[in-house]
């Protein structure tokens, strides 16, 4: 291995390296020789700077290799080191400073893809078929963010995803994986029975958070060999057009970073090698998601027979959009040249795109009352082979944006330090055209009801769009719940209108079912018979895979828990005071987090609750 006197007498070739950079070159000897690389590296892509206040020799030694063991991080953590983040944001800088259109040449069109309607012979072919294949896939989480933005001061993963049983987002992930490959292998008929592989990217933010509330809850009864935790990594900050490291502000040792984006997960994945593993282990399927989104798998089954069926290298789950709603649109561009890509293109720039390609009124609403482009829902799957043959050429490298604030009209100097970005969704940019890129469109009502927005912001929304809050996104899966009853003959009771936290959302009877008693809608259909009906003020939970719903009245609340090997029928009038919802004032801090940000809690009076322990066959006639 070369010395450090070795590494010292390289950097002194060309002979002005001492009088450029003094304060560094008097440091040297404190560093390893791979950090003097480092040192080198870092003048000669122009960041002297970091080094200009370096004292001599003696003076706060340890800071100065602390920055350079954080250097040697961020280093090894990008595809290409340093030196290529510095140049790719130099060329990026130049381009935002020029205002120049990343879709300049490119024409826009909509893509090939795939309208499901939940419930029809289509729709139901298209589950069995992602059942069948569920075995054969891997499900990705991205989970690097905190709930700040909610006003929870939790991870995200950890908030309840409903109150009625209080399950929280990642444990009903979990538990919709586990019958997801519990499906697949009795569709299967044991053809291959095989763990389907979980990983979960976090950040410094959310990592130990992420394992202590897996350890704390047995990992929500899913193997731990299945659970993979890959953590990104953050990027050095930018300060000016020049991409000069910025260094802290509190810590002139220290540079700056923060989140590069989820982006991240594709390099992740690469470089850890269990894109290889999987595919040895005869996988085809990887699946990605983002953290609160509690109705998705409800539409992953079908999407992925969606997949499987049309052989999709890449298929983005998609909900319909109102033409300039503020979700990005799925969006085939074809350049001048002849190069094409089917991606997101975010709404604001996708009408301005229309009307400069000779469409004079932009992103319109076509005859279905709908935008002919899909709203993407940040839900990725890709076929495993062809992703790490698209990712051995790249590293895992996503195509990259920067986004600064300029403080005025000259764009020369930044309000705050900047970082390049990158987004999970934009993987198909460097696809060749030969790539089957499809999208698979469902029903906003059944795929998506996203959790990201405070209840101040979300009382902000314009009427008529979605508020994307707590309360809204329990409020959802209640509504999902009640219309997949519905479609199987089950009379439920209207909802009423109710303000929570500034936000008018529609209250349907709280339904709520484990992933492994309604997986599919042919799961519901085959437990739910007779003439069944459940009143608007009802809640009912079922706990259970054998639990079957015949002539049931229900008007209050009912609670069915069952283990594996019990078989319970439910039927007869259940009628009690039941469970009401209470308003909560936001600005209680004598509430907790998770209730405030709803803006109601569920108060429990009375109930029908039956809990069966033991296998066997069981009759509950209310």
């Amino acid at each position: 291995m070369e010395s450090t006197t070795e590494a010292l007498s390289k950097l002194n070739i060309n002979g002005d390296f001492a009088s450029s950079v003094p304060n560094l070159h008097k440091n040297l000897h404190l560093l390893p020789p791979e950090q003097i690389e480092l040192a080198k590296i870092l003048v000669e892509m122009g960041q002297s700077h970091l080094f200009e206040h370096w004292p001599e020799p003696g003076v706060d030694d340890e800071e100065k290799k602390a920055l350079f063991d954080q250097v040697a991080r961020l280093n090894s953590s990008y595809p290409g080191g340093l030196a290529s983040y510095i140049k790719t944001a130099r060329e990026l800088l130049a381009d935002s400073k020029a205002g120049k259109n990343p879709f300049d040449g490119f024409t826009p069109s909509v893509p090939t893809g795939e309208n499901l309607t939940f419930g029809d012979e289509n729709f139901v072919k298209f589950e069995e078929a992602g059942v069948r294949e569920a075995q054969n896939a891997a499900f990705v989480l991205v989970a690097g963010g905190l709930g700040e933005r909610l006003g929870y001061n939790g991870i995200k993963v950890a908030l309840p995803m409903e109150t009625t049983t209080g399950t929280c987002f990642l444990q009903h992930y979990i538990e919709s994986v586990l019958a997801l490959q519990e499906a697949s292998y009795r569709l299967t008929q044991g053809e291959c029975q095989r763990d389907i592989p979980f990983v979960i990217m976090t950040s410094d933010d959310t990592h130990s958070r992420t394992l202590e509330l897996l350890e704390s809850n047995s990992y929500f009864g899913m193997k731990t060999s299945q659970i993979i935790l890959l953590k990104q990594e953050k990027v050095a900050c930018l300060e000016d057009n020049d991409a000069r490291l910025a260094l802290d502000p509190h810590n002139k040792y220290r540079i700056q970073t923060k989140p590069h984006g989820h982006g991240d997960v594709h390099s992740l994945l690469y470089s850890s090698g269990l894109l290889s593993k999987w595919r040895d282990a005869g996988l085809r399927w990887v699946l990605f998601f983002q953290d609160t989104n509690g109705l998705l798998f409800k539409a992953i089954p079908a999407s992925l027979g969606v997949s499987a069926t049309k052989q999709y290298h890449v298929n983005s789950l998609a909900v319909p959009r109102k033409a300039k709603e503020a979700i990005g649109g799925i969006t085939k561009l074809t350049h001048a040249d002849g190069r094409s890509m089917v991606i997101n293109v975010e709404y604001n720039q996708l009408d301005p795109l229309l009307r400069a390609t000779g469409h004079p009124d932009g992103d319109v609403n076509c005859e279905t009352g709908y935008s002919p482009f899909p709203g993407n829902i940040n839900q990725l799957i890709l076929e495993l082979g062809p992703y790490i043959e698209e990712l051995k050429k790249t590293g895992g490298a996503i195509k990259e944006f920067v986004n600064p604030k300029y403080k005025d009209a000259s764009k020369t100097s930044f309000k705050s330090s900047t970082r390049l970005e990158c987004m999970m969704q934009d993987y198909p940019k460097t696809l060749p055209p030969s790539a089957r890129v499809g999208f698979t469109v469902m029903d906003t009502w059944l795929a998506y009801a996203p959790v990201k927005n405070n209840p101040e912001d979300a009382a902000k929304v314009p009427k008529g769009n979605p508020y994307h809050s707590a309360t809204s996104g329990e409020m959802a899966i209640y509504r999902a719940n009640s219309l997949i009853l519905r479609k199987v003959g089950v009379q439920v009771g209207d909802p009423v209108q109710q303000v929570f936290n500034g936000q008018e959302v529609e209250v349907w009877p709280r339904i709520t079912w484990k992933p492994k008693w309604g997986l599919t809608f042919s799961d519901v259909k085959r437990k739910v018979s007779g003439s069944c009906s459940i009143s608007q003020r009802s809640t009912m939970a079922i706990k259970g895979r054998n639990i079957f719903v015949e002539d049931l009245s229900l008007d209050g609340a009912l609670v069915i828990e069952s283990v594996d090997g019990a078989e319970v029928k439910v039927g007869g009038s259940v009628q009690n005071k039941g469970w009401i919802i209470e308003s909560v004032d936001y600005k209680d801090t004598s509430v907790p987090e998770e209730i405030r940000i709803r803006g109601f809690r569920i108060k429990k009076i009375e109930q029908l609750e039956k809990h069966y322990s033991e296998p066997g066959k069981f009759d509950l006639k209310a």
